[in-house]
């Protein structure tokens, strides 16, 4: 059985997040279509994770396995010719037969973006905000480092989460900002499901309401949704990378 390995990037405006739904469009079922249409087979495909709706990727990983041989050139080619523009595989390889796309990652990170500037070209990708530059941003940085090592995330998770361990490890968390934006990087052993988002407006409004790192240590300690922030919308949300 031959295993491929695609790496994907995507614009998740018009999608209803990664992950196969009924009467919705999805990337994965996007992609398996077009897989179907080069192939004249089904196949399973494997994302290295779920991506909700409106949210996007530069990095997204997925496998299938098929009996067949396949050009890779050729394939690579013909894949991106039937996909539509929002979706494009950027890379694909063969893989060891056991490779699988989501156990098999060591970390995920994402990126999320935020625009001082009102722009057109933005509007899809980023979360406007033009009064960032009133917020203390050393403060903002000082108690983002608070998530680093493992904790429990159920806070900062949706209620109706289907995973019961809600401990994640957070490898790595910052900040960074130029005159027109903002990008906030994070990079875990594995998210929950709305989790980036909820962790980027919690400390937004954290530093907005002028809060201390108790505010932070007592979201976590309550172990309820309500306590953490709003979430910051998905537009301006990126996978960025899946690490092996």
């Amino acid at each position: 059985m031959n295993n491929y390995k695609l790496t994907i990037q995507y614009d998740g405006t018009d999608y209803a997040g990664w992950q196969i739904q009924n009467n919705a469009p999805t990337v994965q079922d996007e992609i398996r279509k077009a897989i179907k249409i080069i192939l004249r087979e089904d196949v399973n495909l494997i994302g290295s994770g779920r991506t909700d709706s409106g949210v996007h990727a530069l990095g997204q990983v997925a496998n299938f396995r098929t009996e067949k041989e396949i050009d890779e050139a050729r394939f690579f080619l013909s894949l991106n010719s039937v996909l539509p523009a929002s979706i494009s595989i950027t890379r694909i390889e063969k893989a060891d037969e056991s490779f699988h796309a989501r156990f098999d990652a060591k970390s995920r990170s994402y990126i999320y973006l935020i625009t001082k500037i009102k722009s057109p070209f933005y509007k899809k990708y980023s979360m406007f905000s033009p009064r960032f530059d009133s917020y203390d941003f050393d403060k903002l940085v000082s108690l983002s480092k608070l998530f680093l090592g493992e904790h429990d995330f159920t806070s900062f998770s949706r209620k109706l989460s289907e995973t019961e361990n809600k401990k994640c490890v957070i490898n790595s968390i910052a900040w960074r900002k130029n005159k027109e934006r903002v990008i906030f990087y994070i990079e875990a052993n594995r998210f929950l499901h709305g989790m980036v988002r909820t962790i980027a407006g919690s400390l937004l409004q954290a530093v907005k309401e002028n809060r201390d790192e108790e505010f932070i240590k007592s979201i976590f300690e309550m172990r309820d949704r309500e306590k953490a922030g709003e979430a910051v919308p998905p537009q301006g949300l990126f996978l960025y990378k899946v690490r092996y």
